[in-house]
């Protein structure tokens, strides 16, 4: 199996208005994203509200978008869970159904290292395909140190990658790349992209409403052009900036630019999920514009 590399990006789940899944939407989103040049894709994320989705909703995600790429990219499916049995089945159907990777985080709050070893390899233990390393602690409430993560990738090989998000990305990349051998996929929305590739990070996980504009940085930076990479990427930075806001981004702001955008029909998020006050709408409209991305 090739490695991941680039944009993995994290999709989002489409509804209608009234809360169920878009399965029209979502075949649409695959193409839109995979047009876009992505590298790959990770569904069923933090960002894919998969922790608003019931089981069998979980299974019609990974079925139809797994259909719909039809081997194009690799898709790596999100099975995070409470416990190890059921990540452990949810990694074990992903596979079934043709996933390149699972990703995982720690249970909530989980802060027994022994206890947090057994859990990923238990997980590992249903499975032969890689699994990517979810570090997300303002989610789950769980910080993973770089020696704590060398650790676990010696004790569960099946361990190949890390999402990070833990801010400074940077400096945790650096710091885990003295220990391991793991390929690191930067996150924290995109933010600091062209300075996790700088660190050293194969690309980045995130769900940014522009994709194309992440894969050029990213072709831009592989071909050795590191300043036209970033040049390219700054100029779009406020943008990212925006998305990212803190009470109100990601999924919210997201699923209307990819409205605007006209990739999914409606922007619903599952309760709770706040949504975008009309002078917010009108800001992002501007940005656009501004940004000549219309």
């Amino acid at each position: 199996m090739s490695d991941l590399y680039g944009l993995c990006v994290i999709t989002l789940t489409p509804f209608h208005d009234d809360g169920r899944l878009d399965e029209e939407s979502l075949r649409k989103l695959t193409d839109f994203y995979i047009h876009s040049g992505v590298h790959g894709m990770t569904i069923l994320g933090i960002m894919g509200e998969a922790h608003k989705l019931s089981e069998s909703e979980r299974y019609r995600v990974m079925d139809i978008v797994l259909r719909q790429t039809n081997g194009r990219v690799p898709v790596i499916v999100g099975c995070s869970a409470p416990g190890s049995d059921l990540a452990g089945e949810l990694a074990k159907k992903a596979e079934e159904a043709g996933a390149a990777a699972v990703m995982v985080a720690p249970p909530a709050n989980l802060k027994n290292e022994d206890m947090l070893l057994r859990y990923f390899a238990n997980v590992a233990e249903k499975i032969s395909i890689p699994i990517v390393l979810q570090d997300e602690p303002v989610t789950t409430g769980v910080r993973l140190s770089a020696p704590f993560i060398a650790r676990l990738a010696e004790n569960v090989p099946q361990i190949k990658y890390v999402k990070l998000e833990e801010a400074p990305t940077t400096i945790k990349i650096t710091s885990i790349l003295k220990l391991t051998n793991l390929r690191i996929f930067g996150g924290l929305g995109g933010m600091y992209f062209y300075e996790e590739l700088e660190r050293g990070a194969v690309g980045i996980m995130t769900g940014f409403a522009y994709p194309e504009i992440l894969v050029n940085t990213y072709d831009l930076f592989q071909a050795g052009k590191k300043q036209e990479a970033r040049a390219y990427f700054y100029r779009y930075l406020p943008l990212v900036r925006f998305e990212a806001q803190l009470g109100i981004g990601g999924v919210t702001i997201r699923k209307e630019t990819f409205k605007l955008r006209k990739a999914i029909e409606s922007s619903h998020v599952r309760f709770p999920g706040t949504p975008v006050d009309p002078q917010t709408m009108q800001e992002l409209q501007d940005m656009i514009a501004f940004l000549g991305l219309e």
